[in-house]
């Protein structure tokens, strides 16, 4: 599998730093990608969080989020993606800075 970053070079909304995506490259799932992945700035500030694919839907009027991937048994295999994401992230950041 392979983690491909989009940068935010709008920074539009604020706090938002890439959008991430993961490409399949074995088995089954070779071929596909996941979207809909994001890169945030912590709003208390020291540190950065990967929101997953989500669908919103309305309860009574109240808007609530459905996560498109969640763990089947072990909920630290979440973890493991996020850490994945931020991994690659600060890859692109590196490759960014010896750039320019």
């Amino acid at each position: 599998m392979v983690v491909k970053i989009h940068p935010n070079d709008k920074s539009n909304p604020p706090g938002k730093l890439a959008e991430a995506e993961l490409h399949f490259t074995e088995g089954v799932l070779d071929g596909l990608k996941l979207i809909g992945f994001a890169i945030w700035e912590r709003r208390t500030g020291g540190g950065r969080n990967v929101t997953f694919p989500a669908r919103t839907y309305s309860v009574n009027g109240e808007r609530r989020s459905f996560s498109l991937l969640r763990p089947i048994g072990d909920a630290t295999a979440q973890d493991r993606v996020r850490e994945l994401i931020l991994e690659a992230y600060a890859e692109f950041e590196e490759k960014a800075a010896v750039a320019s």
